[in-house]
């Protein structure tokens, strides 16, 4: 495939400016988070999961997770409920602060959302997301999108089913993960299976799992036939990937990985806007797993690390931030 095959990509009246999305991953990807991989030039953006009971009742968890930054593209809020006139109103309400694309979630594998009946627990009851779908696409105007995974379990993998009813109520793009729900993330995503869902439907389709790097996202594109890819866990630590997946689908050239200094610097803004949202404590142990993530493999990043985890003092890791910038700055120069 050309280059000149992933340029902007429209769903109803939205444009994506090009064929790379951020998966929405709770605790993860979050407003800094979704702010860096805008800037690095992913096309698309999409909230955490957000509760619809929660966001009726207008609680600060679900309002900080529909929070966007200016400037980070076309604004995607994503849903998960069980009742379909509950998400409804959380549509229109969604809507009401700004969101241009409202996703469903039939996707989310974790255990604790499979408990109350949602994320991927609806593909196993699809007259209720049937139903979900239709009153999500009567109560808005702007586009409605899902997210889904092959199906439950390996003997009863319906994304197709699913896909097919989207279309007929009117839903306007679809992400396939490669997974069943029991899968988790264990094994190898089959885009072989994604491709069968892509050939069953016109709607654009979206292929998520097992995206690491540019290659990937070119073979999967090739696999599936897929109008996009979708990555979320290679980009944790990695903000800037899905951008450089971007740039190398529509120009061939590969862009350079940040080196130590502006992974550090990357990582500090990170730390500080976190701090910023959630207050200095929040802010602090919601940042640990991304600093994580970002040092890994880093020579010297277990000290810093443990400092980290074993205080919530932010002059004391501003100090450690200073240090381990010279640090860094010294193992460049040699």
């Amino acid at each position: 495939m050309s280059a000149i095959e992933y340029q902007p990509l429209g769903i109803g009246p939205v444009t994506i400016p090009n064929r790379v999305v951020l998966a929405p991953m709770s605790g993860v990807s979050d407003l800094p988070f979704r702010k860096l991989a805008a800037r690095y030039g992913v096309g698309l953006v999409v909230s955490e999961m957000v509760a619809s009971k929660e966001m009726l009742r207008e609680s600060r968890q679900s309002a900080r997770r529909m929070l966007f930054a200016e400037g980070s593209g076309p604004v995607s809020i994503q849903l998960a409920g069980t009742e379909p006139e509950i998400m409804g109103e959380a549509a229109k309400l969604a809507v009401d602060r700004g969101a241009e694309l409202i996703d469903i979630n039939f996707g989310c594998p974790a255990k604790k959302v499979v408990r109350k009946a949602t994320g991927s627990a609806l593909m196993r009851d699809v007259p209720l997301a049937t139903e979900i779908m239709k009153a999500v696409v009567g109560a808005v105007e702007v586009p409605v999108t899902v997210k889904m995974r092959t199906g439950w379990d390996m003997h009863t993998r319906n994304a197709v089913e699913l896909a097919l009813i989207a279309e007929d109520v009117g839903v306007q793009m679809l992400t396939v993960h490669g997974r069943t729900r029991c899968d988790f993330y264990t094994g190898t995503a089959d885009w072989n299976f994604i491709a069968g869902v892509k050939d069953a439907v016109s709607v654009p389709l979206i292929a998520n799992g097992d995206i690491r790097s540019a290659e990937d996202a070119l073979s999967c594109l090739n696999t599936t036939g897929a109008d996009a890819v979708m990555i979320g866990r290679a980009a944790q630590g990695r903000p800037w990937l899905p951008g450089d997946v971007a740039h190398y689908l529509a120009t061939g050239e590969k862009r350079e990985e940040p080196d130590l200094l502006q992974r550090w610097s990357i990582m500090r803004e990170h730390l500080e806007d976190m701090m910023t949202l959630y207050g200095a404590n929040v802010g602090i142990r919601n940042a640990r797993k991304h600093i994580g993530w970002y040092l890994t493999g880093v020579p010297g990043a277990a000290e810093f690390r443990n400092v980290v985890n074993n205080t919530l003092d932010p002059a004391v890791i501003a100090q450690e931030l200073v240090r381990f910038r010279e640090m860094s700055a010294l193992a460049g120069s040699r």
